[in-house]
């Protein structure tokens, strides 16, 4: 019954919400988590779980020093799980309707300076990877892509001609993002010159960028992948894979570029997701003017 319920659940994610694989893949880690914790109290139904169930399981969380956004993340799960006992009338209550996510404060994403990002991106075309390296950096940063978006990036995504990609992000969504010249020329680049050599043992791979064998790159390749330009280049910074993605919003708010257009580029389905960059900007106006301004700090 407990596990049954878990399934049709999953089921009901794919199926009727069209959510995206890694989405689903979330809710059943988190989920499952809370299954062991329901099944080690002999519960065998959950019209036997209640409020305090619920309750136990999240203080076992705080226990093991889960992060405030872990313990948020897993309440979402859980009453979105519960929810769906209700509606397909599994239980008779939802129980978990009063549990509140606690509220936790945002964390300024880490941006690169434009000097930095120009510092990564001068990257030397010698070889067909470091040509597909360069354009897969280049694409990143021009567009604002996820890295799973990147990745999963098919041949007729790219339209090099009109200067802008088609992307399917988180909930299915597509959206097209326009292409910086930069980025166009390192792409024609890539597909002229990389690509073929790289597909020549595998020639009907359809997605845009491949590794050494042909095969569509990996998230934990890519990971692996720009910690290592990031060296190689010279950068002192803890590079992640989305860290272009948070410099690409943070340029072009300090460009002038509006929060609603940035939005739609950046695919955020709430603008308050984007507004975070508001204040990255903000902090970075600030560090410059304490720097340069010569009467900003105290003479002591």
């Amino acid at each position: 019954m407990l596990n049954e319920a878990l399934t049709d659940y999953l089921h009901y994610l794919k199926i009727e919400r069209g959510l995206a694989e890694n989405t689903i893949l979330s809710y059943r880690r988190d989920l499952l988590q809370y299954l062991e914790f329901i099944k080690s109290k002999q519960i065998k139904d959950w019209n036997e779980v209640d409020r305090h169930h619920i309750i136990q399981f999240l203080q076992t969380l705080k226990e093991k020093d889960r992060s405030t956004a872990s313990i948020s993340r897993m309440i979402s799960s859980i009453r979105s799980f519960h929810q769906f006992l209700t509606n397909d009338q599994i239980v008779s209550t939802d129980v978990s309707i009063h549990i509140e996510i606690p509220k936790k404060g945002r964390t300024l994403p880490d941006v690169l300076s434009v000097g930095e990002v120009e510092k990564l991106l001068d990257i030397k075309e010698d070889s067909p990877l470091s040509i597909r390296n360069k354009a897969m950096l280049e694409l990143l940063y021009a567009t604002g892509l996820r890295v799973s978006e990147l990745i999963n990036l098919e041949m007729n995504d790219i339209h090099l001609s009109m200067g802008f990609v088609r992307s399917v992000g988180k909930g299915s969504k597509e959206r097209i993002v326009p292409i910086g010249k930069v980025a166009i020329e390192a792409m024609e680049t890539y597909l002229r010159h990389a690509r073929p050599v790289l597909v020549k043992k595998n020639p009907h791979e359809t997605k845009l960028f491949v590794n050494h064998h042909g095969k569509p790159i990996s998230r934990q390749g890519f990971w692996k992948l720009i910690k290592k330009i990031a060296r190689e280049q010279g950068l002192n910074k803890e590079i992640t894979p989305h860290t272009l993605r948070h410099s690409f919003a943070t340029h072009l708010l300090e460009n002038g570029a509006d929060l609603r257009s940035v939005q739609e580029m950046l695919g955020h389905s709430d603008i308050s997701t984007t507004q975070i960059y508001t204040h990255v900007s903000k902090t970075r106006l600030k560090d410059a003017y304490k720097q340069f301004h010569p009467r900003a700090q105290k003479k002591k």
